[in-house]
């Protein structure tokens, strides 16, 4: 099963696409948003192009568990996912996914790997893997 997950930020939304046999996800295009809204048609032409069956959004919470100021609009970037093409829209938990994509993109290229663009998809990428990982396929 293919599935696409996504890192919602108010500028930037990473995205990442992986499946379920390895459970390894790669990253993709980073897309960009104004005010926490993507391009819509570059969003659809991203789910032609795959296929997904199913789509991740990173639910941002603080450490303790409780919400952040973006965490509603992650909320509603998940709803109008699912409205908007009909695909089954699932939050997952997304607590330190920027802190440890940063690590890895500096362990494999250094400073020189380390720009916001790439960070979002990167931290996708940790999103899906690590909700792969839970076995909820």
């Amino acid at each position: 099963m293919i599935v696409i997950a996504f890192d919602f930020g108010t500028k930037r939304i990473g995205a990442a696409v992986g499946e379920n046999i390895l459970n390894k996800a790669r990253p993709l295009n980073t897309l960009k948003a104004h005010n926490g809204a993507p391009n819509w048609d570059a969003v659809k032409r991203l789910l032609k192009h795959w296929e997904p069956q199913l789509l991740i959004v990173g639910l941002p919470l603080n450490i303790n568990g409780t919400k952040q100021k973006i965490t509603k609009k992650s909320e509603k970037f998940a709803f109008l996912l699912k409205y908007k093409f009909n695909i089954i829209v699932k939050m997952h938990d997304e607590r330190l996914s920027t802190v440890e994509a940063k690590s890895i993109m500096f362990q494999t290229g250094g400073f020189k790997k380390l720009n916001r663009d790439n960070i979002h998809s990167f931290s996708a990428v940790i999103i899906l893997e690590s909700w792969l990982n839970k076995k909820y396929v």
